[in-house]
């Protein structure tokens, strides 16, 4: 209706999947490459997660476009199913072929036998498979725990089944179940796609107006602001609330959308709609170059950039401009096979033969002098970290995982048949920063993600009288210490000290948990102390410091 009165070409704010309008923000196209890299890793599971409108099934048509060609994809769209009716599904998807109708039931042995006898087939023939399911949340356990059968047949090197469940945040709390602890185990990635920030709301309409041909500016950029606040930067809100406030312009035969005409859109589009969901709202999250102590929500999880201030990205000038996103996408063909930009021509990425030189560098990060102390091998550093009262942790996960821990790290990157190491010492939203050998440099992150397979080796400093595994009723040090950092981070009394651990700090420790977008199982694992320490101010180098430092 009012495309002829702003001359534009087509609608730009249709929730229509036009392949046209595609715009990958950062976070998007990491959990593209966050699939991509799972597809590689030996089989298992991959998890992506987000709220409705997102982008989880753009990010999943992108990866589908991706896909090698040694790759056979099946994709269910609608998962709920019977056990049954999902086996008979990836057979029909996989296209294998079942015996005739009988007399007798075919029952779900046939199906799992039949698909078993493809998957070594495929095997032998040098050919992957792949098995995506859209709205995993849907899934009942049942489903679930015949999926996690499914990927039992591997061979000395892999798993011969590769399945990724999409879904909304609640197949997280699905997965932490007791009863589904198996395959939560054999999760090997999992990524939740946030909202976009607000440079990249402004970039995001931008775009989209582009591309539609628009001419002059129907949508000032100062509303932007305002544009996210009430999108909470997702983009299907986006979506529906600009279309809504572009049709208002035209009604009152404006030339632009002023600030009444956006917030009467939104009284329209949103109207007695429940508030929105912010399950982070009690806890600080960690997000990006966001430090200890800045309070934003949960919903934000893995985002490179906070809504408003981001010191440590600010200080190294790396911040993109709002139109250096939408030039980069506008100039993006409709065929998405390009959503991830390639590594530059020629660009080296630094790496060394030595892992236990690249860790004794990592350990002079600390401030520490116990890599003198060590032999001449991996397992020695981290034996002395133990005499600085600190831990040795092994993830593999890729860039989210490193922005979230917000740590340097000993990174692993492949260039072929070669293996090297390599210190990562910063992280923006372009590139990286690597010394190898006592140089380092600056590699853009398309090319960096080119060799990095996902490893890498950090340093966290764990409490006073730190144990493994902390049981209820066990009381000491470090039950002090995490009842301490909760009730801090939660601005409640001082606990007393000598508190058992019981089960209400466990609920406490399960909530701080799944506001952090961490495995919400009440039990004080590596990933949560990391977690207290950031948000408590514990001195620890940071990634996302400019210099590596940040202390």
């Amino acid at each position: 209706m009012y495309n002829h009165y702003f001359q534009l070409k087509a609608a730009p704010f249709s929730i229509a999947p036009d392949p046209r309008y595609l715009f990958m923000s950062e976070r998007h196209r990491e959990a593209l490459a966050h699939l991509l890299y799972g597809i590689g890793s030996g089989g298992g599971f991959v998890l992506l997660t987000g709220e409705i409108g997102a982008g989880k099934t753009t990010v999943c048509r992108c990866f589908i476009e991706q896909v090698p060609e040694n790759c056979r994809l099946a994709y269910i769209f609608n998962p709920k199913l019977t056990v049954e009716e999902l086996l008979l599904t990836v057979c029909d998807e996989l296209r294998i072929e079942l015996p005739a109708a009988g007399s007798a039931p075919f029952g779900v042995k046939g199906y799992v036998d039949a698909i078993n006898r493809y998957l070594l087939e495929s095997h032998a023939q040098g050919l992957n498979n792949v098995l995506v399911i859209d709205e995993a949340q849907n899934l009942s356990p049942e489903v679930l725990e015949q999926l996690r059968l499914l990927t039992n047949l591997e061979t000395s090197e892999r798993k011969l089944l590769q399945i990724i469940l999409i879904g909304q945040p609640e197949l997280r709390t699905m997965l932490a179940r007791p009863e589904l602890e198996q395959l939560a185990q054999r999760v090997i990635a999992r990524y939740h796609l946030g909202p976009l920030s607000e440079p990249e709301t402004g970039a995001y309409i931008g775009h989209r107006l582009a591309v539609s041909g628009a001419v002059g500016t129907p949508f000032p950029p100062p509303l932007v602001p305002l544009v996210h606040r009430l999108t909470h930067g997702v983009p299907r809100r986006i979506n529906l609330l600009c279309d809504r406030a572009l049709l208002g312009a035209y009604v009152e035969n404006s030339a632009q959308v002023t600030r009444p005409i956006l917030l009467r859109a939104a009284e329209e589009v949103f109207a007695g709609e429940p508030a929105a969901r912010n399950p982070g709202a009690r806890w600080p999250l960690i997000a990006g170059g966001a430090l200890a102590g800045v309070a934003i929500s949960a919903a934000a999880a893995w985002q490179i950039m906070p809504h408003e201030k981001a010191p440590a990205v600010a200080q190294t000038g790396e911040q993109p401009a709002a139109a250096k996103v939408v030039a980069a996408n506008a100039a993006a063909p409709a065929n998405v096979a390009k959503a991830v930009a390639p590594a530059k021509p020629g660009e080296r990425v630094p790496a060394q033969a030595s892992e236990h030189g690249a860790l004794r560098r990592l350990a002079a990060l600390w401030g520490s002098d116990f890599a003198s102390l060590a032999g001449a091998d991996v397992k020695s550093v981290c034996d002395a970290a133990l005499r600085a009262n600190l831990r040795c942790y092994a993830g593999r996960g890729g860039l989210y995982e490193l922005r979230l821990l917000d740590r340097p790290a000993v990174v692993t990157l492949h260039d072929g048949a070669r293996t090297g190491y390599a210190l990562l010492l910063a992280l923006d939203a372009d590139s990286v920063t690597l010394e190898a050998d006592g140089r380092r440099q600056r590699v853009g992150i398309p090319s960096f993600v080119a060799r990095f397979g996902g490893e890498f080796t950090t340093f966290w400093r764990v409490p006073r009288a730190f144990r493994e595994m902390v049981a209820l009723g066990d009381r000491g040090a470090d039950v002090d210490w995490l009842a301490q950092r909760l009730a801090g981070l939660t601005s409640t009394g001082a606990p007393p000290l000598d508190r058992p651990f019981d089960a209400a700090m466990k609920e406490g420790l399960r909530a701080f948990q799944a506001a952090q977008q961490l495995k919400a199982d009440g039990v004080a694992g590596p990933h949560t102390y990391m977690r207290l320490n950031q948000l408590s101010g514990v001195a620890e180098p940071r990634l996302l410091a400019a210099g590596g430092t940040g202390k």
